[in-house]
């Protein structure tokens, strides 16, 4: 009995152990927001981004888009234009994550209609 409580404990803890990297990955006020501006619409450029969430600065939305670039959820492609132009699109690893931003949608609006409706 003590075995199976062991292999439980283990099996558990490596489970809280992925659930932990997804949020050392997808931390802070801003991440997801930024990757579901890009979900929605395929291809983003840094413009569109900032203008579609609300009360995120320059500097911040740079290092979000940095970050997620470096944890290969987002690819940056600089176009040949003049001026230079960049557009950011969801990496295939990026894509993975549509479900569950879909779902933080759907919890999100329901969530809204029960605080707001009591």
């Amino acid at each position: 009995m003590e075995c199976q409580t062991k292999d439980f404990q283990q099996q558990y803890k490596k489970e809280m152990r992925a659930v932990q990297d997804s949020m050392d990955v997808l931390h802070g006020k801003w991440k997801i927001a930024v990757l579901s501006s890009i979900c929605y619409y395929n291809k983003r450029r840094f413009s569109d981004i900032l203008n579609d969430i609300d009360g995120i600065s320059n500097r911040m939305l740079s290092k979000e888009l940095k970050e997620l670039e470096f944890n290969k959820l987002i690819h940056r492609n600089v176009l040949n234009t003049q001026p230079v132009s960049i557009e950011y699109t969801l990496t295939d690893h990026g894509n993975t994550l549509k479900t569950i931003i879909n779902n933080l949608h759907e919890w999100g609006v329901e969530h809204r209609k029960k605080i707001v409706e009591g």
